[in-house]
C-alpha cells in the first residue's frame, strides 16, 4: 500500500504541506536575492546583513537553490511536499550545528554564519519539519487519515469477549516512606 495513493485529491493535509513548502521557499528566494544585491564576495566572511542575517555569495545562491526546490515541492504537492519539508528541515537543523561549529573561525566559515544565522537555521528547520510532519505524527489523527489507517492495520486487535474486572490487592504500602 502506497500512502501517496491513499490520500484523496482534496485532502486538507495537502494544503498544509504546500503552504509550508511554498512560504519557506519564497522566504529563502527573497533572502538569497537580497543577499546577492550587495554584490558580496562568493566566500567572503564580511558579507552584508540581510533581514538581520549575515550573507555572502555562497549562502545567497544556496538559499535561492533551496528556495526553488521548496517552491517546486509546493507546486508538486502531496506526500512529496511533506517528505521534502521534513528533509529540508532536518538539513537546516544540521546547518545550524555547522554554524555553531565554525563560529569564530573565519577560515572554516565559508557561508559567513553568525549567531543570528544559527538561530534562524534551528528555528526554520524545526518549523519546516513541523509543516512536513503535520498530520503524520499525532495521537489524535482522524480516522480518514491514511497514516492512522496504516497504524491501525499494524496494531493487534484488542481481545474480544466479556469485560472482566480485576481487583488489585494491596499494590504497595499506602504511605511510602520518603514521599
Amino acid at each position: 500500500m502506497k500512502l501517496q495513493d491513499e490520500l484523496p485529491v482534496d485532502h486538507r493535509l495537502l494544503l498544509v504541506w504546500r503552504i509550508g513548502a511554498g512560504l519557506g521557499g519564497v522566504f529563502l528566494i527573497v533572502f538569497g536575492i537580497l543577499g546577492l544585491a550587495d554584490h558580496p564576495g562568493f566566500l567572503s566572511t564580511r558579507g552584508s546583513d540581510v533581514v538581520g542575517l549575515s550573507s555572502n555569495g555562497a549562502l545567497a545562491i544556496l538559499s535561492i537553490v533551496v528556495g526553488v526546490i521548496l517552491v517546486g515541492g509546493a507546486v508538486i504537492g502531496g506526500n512529496f511536499a511533506a517528505n521534502l519539508n521534513m528533509a529540508v528541515g532536518i538539513l537546516f537543523v544540521l546547518s545550524g550545528f555547522y554554524g555553531l561549529a565554525v563560529l569564530g573561525r573565519p577560515d572554516a566559515n565559508i557561508l559567513n554564519f553568525r549567531m543570528s544565522n544559527v538561530l534562524f537555521a534551528f528555528v526554520f528547520g524545526v518549523v519546516v519539519t513541523t509543516f512536513g510532519m503535520y498530520g503524520r505524527v499525532s495521537s489524535h489523527l482522524p480516522h480518514d487519515n491514511p497514516y492512522w489507517r496504516k497504524r491501525a492495520a499494524d496494531e493487534e486487535p484488542l481481545p474480544n469477549g466479556p469485560k472482566t474486572f480485576v481487583k488489585v490487592m494491596r499494590p504497595g504500602p499506602p504511605n511510602p516512606i520518603g514521599h
